[in-house]
């Protein structure tokens, strides 16, 4: 178009409503369109102005709605379907309208609404597809995780976490029938699984903690029989083997548990208490010979070291003859007291072992004959020594004196031995 064409048609006005329709003299109103002229109606009785206006003003209503439809359709306030709905309705209305006015533009901007009717369809297509993915993932993630839980043990957190997932699964949009129903069907599974093991984990508990409380129960009245013996040895014994047997017996029902625990504990604290009375009643009683046989102890002590050791095993057979008319002491002091008398013994025995040692006659002998050999060995050597002089051998006559010497080393300590023989 010419830039002097489209001054022209900019300066034109567009031809208003009035101009696509006629009168006839008897009120008839005609409106023009593509297709040809064709009557719309009758106004009798009025000037032609007013008769057209009449039907002027049915179109501008008409145009009034398909522009509402344009403003709905772009703003998305429809959707594809509905709007493609509206459009068919408009249309049939705008076709068939008893109006007057260029209904052929208003039928334009109707089908020019279809490109983007086609567009939000695709969009929303599109983004559908996006949903049902991000939707599809989200099931596979549950289904895995519920497996997951089906195959553990976490019989307390599990409800919960099944719980919230199935919860979330229903907040999810449906996916095709075959997919969803796959994924659910793996979903469901796993929860049914996970539900039939926590009703056997907890009816399998249940058995035991009934068989614990019964074991208990009895535990109980074996304790509570025992809570009043004095055989303290024995009973002390009972006691440390119905707390293993109590420990091996595992949890009983919740409540009674510590129902019987409270029983099972006072009748060994009533026990305990009564033996501690009692040892305590006694290690005072004991306290007097403590003092007597640590008396002794410092006698016994004053004998070492040992000097005189036929008058030390004397001292100590007369000390251990008091010691034992004494009697008993403190449980506390019978450890101290007995390694301070074991040692006063062991000191003994070793005096005597050293005795026996330096008096026995075999040992002495034997002591003799060697420090004999090795002098003999050294008067060779001495001799073998000269000799290798005498005939100018140097190196034998070094070697001869060097054994010597090593000889002679070892039979200072075998004297120093029959020495010992003689102390």
């Amino acid at each position: 178009m010419s830039e002097d064409a489209k001054a022209e048609h900019l300066e034109t006005p567009a031809p208003g409503p009035g101009s696509f329709g006629r009168v006839e003299p008897d009120g008839t109103v005609y409106v023009r369109t593509a297709d040809g002229e064709r009557r719309v109606g009758q106004v009798p009785d009025v000037g032609p102005d007013e008769a057209l206006s009449f039907f002027v003003r049915r179109f501008e209503a008409l145009e009034l709605e398909v522009s509402l439809l344009e403003t709905r359709i772009k703003s998305g306030a429809l959707s594809p379907d509905d709007a493609g709905s509206a459009i068919k309705t408009v249309r049939t209305a705008v076709t068939d309208a008893h109006a007057v006015g260029d209904l052929d533009r208003l039928l334009a901007r109707l089908e020019a609404l279809s490109p983007m009717i086609a567009e939000q369809r695709a969009a929303r297509r599109a983004e559908r597809a996006k949903q049902n993915e991000e939707a599809r993932a989200a099931k596979e993630k549950f289904v895995e995780e519920a497996e997951k839980l089906a195959a553990g043990n976490d019989w307390r957190g599990g409800v919960n976490r099944f719980r919230a997932l199935l919860e979330e699964w229903k907040a999810l949009p449906r996916l095709d029938r075959a997919t969803d129903d796959r994924l659910w069907h793996r979903f469901s599974s796993a929860r049914t699984t996970y539900t039939r093991r926590r009703k056997a984990q907890f009816a399998q508990q249940a058995e035991q903690r009934e068989g614990a409380r019964a074991t208990k129960e009895k535990l109980v009245a074996e304790a509570e029989a025992l809570a009043t013996s004095t055989d303290w040895g024995p009973t002390t014994g009972a006691y440390r083997d119905l707390m293993t047997r109590w420990k091996a017996a595992g949890p009983a029902p919740r409540g009674l548990d510590d129902a019987l625990w409270k029983r099972f504990r006072a009748a060994q604290d009533t026990f305990f208490a009564a033996k501690q009375a009692t040892f305590e009643e006694q290690d005072a009683e004991f306290k007097v010979n403590q003092d007597a046989k640590e008396a002794l102890l410092v006698e016994g002590e004053a004998l070492l070291p040992i000097t005189d050791l036929d008058a030390a095993k004397a001292g100590y057979r007369d000390l251990l003859e008091r010691w034992t008319a004494i009697g008993k002491v403190p449980r506390d002091a019978i450890k101290p007291l007995d390694s301070r008398l074991r040692a006063i013994e062991s000191a003994i025995k070793q005096a005597e072992d050293e005795q026996w040692r330096r008096t026995n006659p075999e040992a002495r002998a034997r002591a003799e004959d060697t420090a004999a050999k090795l002098e003999a060995q050294i008067e060779a050597l001495e001799s073998k020594a000269t000799r290798a002089e005498a005939r100018g051998d140097q190196k034998a006559a070094r070697e001869a004196t060097e054994s010597a010497n090593t000889y002679r080393e070892w039979l200072t300590q075998a004297q120093k031995a029959v020495s010992d023989f003689s102390g």
